[in-house]
């Protein structure tokens, strides 16, 4: 799906800000960790990835541990968009 104006972490499903939510209070995870702490299955963390990226707010690394894994954490630019929704919300 491509990027549209509107998109933002708000009009993402209840799993892609599980996901964030994940990401932002643990750090940098591998999908496998994101299973593991969300409880969500496999499929939807990668769905949920997927649209974190297509909005931009995730980005993927090698992680070097395990080359056949990738590393998610999220980029600097979405807290500073988080930061800012929430303060023009109140």
């Amino acid at each position: 799906m491509a990027q549209t104006e509107g998109d933002s972490l708000s009009d993402l499903p209840p799993s892609a800000k599980l996901v964030y939510k994940v990401l932002e209070y643990d750090g940098p995870l591998t999908q496998k960790g994101i299973v593991e702490e969300s409880m969500l299955s496999a499929r939807t963390v990668r769905y949920a990835l997927e649209r974190l990226d297509d909005i931009g707010v995730v980005e993927e690394d090698v992680y070097f541990a395990d080359a056949r894994q990738n590393l998610y954490e999220i980029t600097d630019k979405s807290e500073c968009e988080c930061e800012t929704s929430a303060v023009s919300s109140s």
